[in-house]
């Protein structure tokens, strides 16, 4: 923020050089960032404030500051206007339509003003900042905004259809012309906040007003308004319309509904003072009831172990007071009230470190030497650093993504019953919906490379995908996606996306969980798969893997059998890394056998499994899936499975007998219960 050393110095009860308030500011964590002269004489300097210190955005803030660093005391500007005319609510009418976004707006009418170059004293203040004068008016509420911090407006008032003033959402498609030369006219898009007359936004809240009832030399009768607004409505239509102002800047900082009052009471003794008229009787109003002044209580013990130094306890009471925070001892405790303008004190560590600010942060001694504890790697970090060292190992390479695509690369991959999440920025260009899924990114990668002739291709990203509901709820999911082009057919792909992802999912998980992978029926499916398996590892899903379709694979002009993941792992990380048992190597030979049998296309290798391993055979160790074989001699819908047993003793080497009587078992139960036709 540019200030006026002179400007302080106004409220301050013995002046301070430029020097002097650059080192004290700086010292109070608000550093000084280079100053020069004005065109009129006055020194200015650039003070930079931190984004949580609005109360800082003016040059009472500032100067309250130096009081805190340097035991002056503050000469606050006083206003008491009297009202001598006709009350104000005969002359127009306030409404408010969004007390959420808009908290309390107030308004008061002053009539028969004369519009007119400032007084010399106003435009010397204004000057020495880079403000260029306007006129009285115009001159007080820039005055009021960099004194107090609190952004205000004047409307003429005999311009004002109605007469009204309403706080409500901007209908789409209505027209706004800003203030200023040159400006041009803009189309609102729907959902900004506007102050409105009785037929048209006048001012955009918070951020610009309208040039349709902006004040003119033949200006005679105003209304003045003092709000606050909620600063992300004001950002969003700041950003959204590209127009911004001193005003949204101070907003989007956040302005608490209790400091109204003394700011315009301050614009009108002002406008009273400089312009003339008739103050009409009472203020206009409206918005939600005012917050409950904040208390925040801090421990004297608490600040000695935070900041490791015994501050006196009539120091701390000092550095409090001097900040406004109305300091009361109650035994170690110490209570406080909040100020308003304060939005940035909410908790005890915030007290502390207000105290340390104004003690001085070179007065916490440091010691010679500190202590160091190394501390392991937190799961959330080594989980997914682990799963991509693996995937590294098997082939992938990782890639980092733009989260936004184009409508075309998008539109294969939406869910039924969604929609795509589009942003609302022309910086966006052709890319602006924010991908439904991490796929449709890394086959840009794969056609990237593919012009470039790599083949194949493995890659993988940690990235997030968006969603928009029928209901109007945004879905973000955090997922690990893989794709890969393997050249081989379609079974083969399918089954090496399944080991990867197996793989990844024993490495987090360990052994103990159950791994379940099932086929998605055809009216489940994803639209870009054309194959696709669910995996469930101890009852809950993990993710999803398959192969794509051409018409998902087409926008990329990409063909053949590339498969794809999406995997969500977050859940597992915090359990990472998984207990592990070591145990003894056989010192006995095992004994495989080999069974195939036909059954029908129906029956998974899930179910089978779960037969084999049911039976509890004498002396069972493994079953392993080996293939599958589908031809005439298997005939129609159905398919021949070849599995492999594996039987082993731990204090002997079995027999052949042993291992027939446990098959014979297993052949009667596939029979039985998959009714299997046993090959061998």
């Amino acid at each position: 923020m540019r200030t006026s050393v002179t400007w302080i110095n106004d409220y301050l009860d013995r002046p301070a050089t430029a020097e002097e308030q650059a080192e004290l500011l700086t010292a109070a964590g608000l550093n000084f960032d280079g100053g020069e002269v004005a065109e009129n004489g006055e020194p200015w300097q650039e003070i930079e404030t931190t984004s949580n210190r609005g109360d800082c955005l003016c040059h009472v803030g500032l100067a309250r500051e130096l009081c805190a660093m340097s035991g002056r005391h503050l000469k606050t500007p006083a206003a008491a206007p009297k009202a001598t005319g006709t009350p104000a609510a005969r002359h127009v009418t306030v409404r408010n339509d969004d007390p959420a976004a808009c908290p309390r707006y107030t308004a008061r009418v002053i009539r028969d003003v004369k519009v007119g170059p400032s007084p010399e004293w106003l435009q010397r203040r204004l000057r020495a900042i880079g403000q260029i004068p306007r006129n009285n008016l115009v001159d007080c509420t820039n005055f009021v905004l960099f004194e107090l911090g609190q952004p205000t407006h004047v409307f003429d008032l005999d311009l004002l259809r109605g007469p009204e003033l309403r706080v409500r959402r901007a209908a789409k498609g209505e027209a706004f012309l800003p203030i200023g030369e040159g400006a041009a006219e803009v189309t609102l898009k729907g959902g900004e906040l506007v102050i409105a007359d009785a037929e048209r936004p006048v001012a955009i809240a918070g951020v610009k007003g309208g040039a349709a009832t902006a004040v003119t030399n033949d200006t005679t009768n105003i209304v003045l308004e003092c709000a606050t607004f909620d600063p992300m409505a004001v950002r969003q239509a700041s950003r959204g319309l590209r127009i911004s102002s001193d005003s949204s800047y101070r907003f989007e900082r956040g302005v608490h509904p209790a400091q109204l009052d003394e700011a315009l009471d301050r614009l009108v003794a002002l406008i009273l003072e400089t312009a003339g008229g008739e103050l009409c009787d009472g203020t206009l109003e409206a918005g939600a009831p005012l917050p409950a002044p904040r208390k925040v209580s801090v421990r004297r013990s608490r600040v000695t172990a935070v900041l490791g130094v015994q501050i006196p306890v009539e120091e701390v009471m000092r550095c409090l007071d001097t900040l406004g925070f109305s300091p009361v001892l109650r035994g170690d405790a110490i209570d406080c009230s909040v100020p308003p303008r304060r939005l940035d004190v909410e908790r005890e560590i915030d007290l502390i470190e207000e105290i340390c600010r104004i003690h001085g942060l070179d007065r916490i001694p440091m010691k010679d030497a500190l202590s160091v504890r190394v501390a392991p790697v937190e799961p959330q970090v080594a989980a997914p650093r682990a799963a991509k060292t693996l995937l590294v190992g098997l082939g992938f390479v990782e890639s980092i993504t733009h989260s936004l695509v184009s409508e075309r690369h998008a539109a294969p991959f939406v869910h039924a019953g969604q929609a795509a999440l589009r942003i609302d920025d022309e910086r966006a260009g052709g890319t602006p919906i924010l991908r439904p899924s991490v796929i449709p990114s890394l086959l840009e990668v794969r056609r990237r490379n593919a012009d470039a002739g790599v083949n194949p291709l493995r890659v993988f990203e940690f990235a997030s995908a968006f969603a928009l509901h029928a209901d109007g709820r945004h879905q973000e999911r955090a997922l690990v996606t893989l794709v890969s082009d393997e050249p081989t057919d379609a079974d083969g792909a399918m089954r090496w996306m399944r080991g990867a992802c197996e793989r990844t999912l024993r490495l987090l998980a360990g052994d103990a969980p159950a791994l379940a992978v099932t086929a998605v029926p055809a009216a489940e499916r994803a639209p870009w798969y054309a194959v696709e398996a669910r995996l469930e590892l101890g009852g809950r899903p993990v993710g999803t893997y398959g192969l794509l379709t051409p018409a998902a694979l087409a926008p990329f002009g990409l063909e053949g059998t590339i498969a794809a993941a999406e995997l969500d792992l977050h859940p597992l990380y915090a359990a990472y890394p998984p207990d592990a048992r070591a145990a003894a190597l056989p010192s006995t030979p095992a004994i495989e056998r080999d069974v195939s049998a036909i059954v029908a296309e129906t029956v998974t290798w899930a179910q089978v499994e779960s037969i084999v391993r049911g039976l509890k055979l004498p002396h069972f160790e493994s079953v392993a899936f080996v293939g599958t074989y589908r031809g005439k001699q298997t005939g129609a819908g159905r398919k021949s499975l070849t599995l492999r047993v594996t039987f082993r003793a731990p204090d002997r080497t079995l027999t052949r007998e042993d291992a027939d009587a446990a098959m014979a078992t297993l052949s009667a139960a596939l029979s039985s219960q998959a009714a299997a036709e046993i090959r061998s």
